[in-house]
């Protein structure tokens, strides 16, 4: 995954806010999760959180709800951040983790986002970084044919789309509701070109095909 996500990321400016959409595995906290403050530490060092761009999020939104513990045991949001790093030392997140499925309600945070960005004219120094694996832990082929199906999706950036054929095809892609919310919010901020910089499995690296997991890098601009 680490080498999907480099490759990606190498092929756009990172810039110096980034709102971190991700889904939260743990559990803990509520369905809509924000944090407003604080700083997140890497090997790499601290990044501070963008308390004015979060809060405004935060009161433009009828679904968000400030919490941490949401944030404080989960992988999504934190492994993106030393490839982030790397491109660029400096910059502030805002991170968001998701526990609901509630497609309409996604679709309207993304909405709210975009809004805020719009509204507070940073378009040109805001990042969506959305982070999800795709299917989990099936065999090569199947995983392949499925993660085409969704990838295509997004590609179209249609959210209905992909909520359809996550559903009907079970799709395991843990970051569907992330996803989701950064399609809707791209779409208000204009963006017309959507592009797959790579996609690979782990059987890829590991030569093992028959439990697999799939990565995929996409940029919407």
């Amino acid at each position: 995954s680490g080498r999907v996500a480099a490759q990606t990321l190498a092929q756009i400016y990172v810039k110096d806010k980034i709102i971190l959409l991700g889904p939260n595995h743990t559990g803990y906290g509520v369905a809509f999760s924000i944090m407003t403050q604080g700083l997140w530490q890497t090997p790499l060092g601290e990044i501070k959180i963008d308390s004015s761009l979060a809060k405004q999020i935060l009161k433009s939104s009828k679904y968000l709800e400030q919490d941490s513990s949401a944030h404080m045991h989960e992988h999504s949001l934190e492994v993106e951040l030393p490839i982030l790093q790397y491109f660029r030392p400096e910059f502030e997140i805002v991170p968001i983790a998701f526990l609901s499925d509630d497609i309409e309600k996604l679709k309207k945070i993304g909405i709210e986002i975009a809004g805020v960005i719009n509204n507070s004219g940073l378009k040109e120094s805001c990042l969506l970084v959305a982070s999800s694996d795709m299917t989990h832990y099936e065999p090569q082929e199947a995983a392949e044919k499925k993660d085409k199906i969704a990838i295509q999706a997004i590609l179209e950036l249609d959210a209905d789309k992909l909520a359809e054929n996550i559903r009907k095809l079970d799709i395991s892609m843990c970051g569907y509701a992330p996803v989701i919310v950064m399609i809707e919010a791209v779409k208000q901020l204009g963006a017309k070109i959507t592009k797959l910089i790579k996609y690979q499995t782990s059987g890829d690296v590991t030569g093992d095909k028959d439990s697999v997991v799939g990565y995929a890098g996409i940029i919407v601009y």
